[in-house]
């Protein structure tokens, strides 16, 4: 993948932890870059790394307010992540659906236990 794409993949920019919970931050609201690295163990640099690759992947927009940058969240790009995630739910539902109906079928009833015992 090239590097211009890789840094518009959403995918790529939810895999880090620290890149969700800054997304999770701006659920609240917008937020400039000071405000963001002082919720974070770290620096406004590195925060200002992951604003980037949230930029470049269209989940956050830069709003120019007077010297400062207001970061603000951009939860369409998001509809991406669903939609794949979305497809695993028959998945899961047929999966634990078999699960359930075996671990049934493997129960001992009382009865069947005592004539067992004997």
């Amino acid at each position: 993948m090239s590097r211009a794409l890789a840094h518009g993949d959403v995918f790529r920019a939810v895999a880090d932890p620290t890149r969700r919970a800054i997304l999770d931050r701006l659920r609240g609201g917008p937020a400039a870059v000071n405000a963001l690295a002082a919720d974070f163990a770290l620096s406004r640099p590195a925060v200002s790394k992951h604003l980037r690759v949230l930029r470049g992947a269209r989940l956050v927009v830069e709003h120019p307010v007077g010297r400062e940058r207001l970061y603000e969240l951009q939860p369409a790009a998001l509809q991406q992540v669903a939609g794949w995630i979305e497809g695993y739910r028959s998945f899961w539902h047929v999966s634990l659906g078999n699960l359930k109906r075996h671990l049934e079928s493997q129960r001992v009833s009382p009865t069947q236990r005592e004539s067992d015992d004997r």
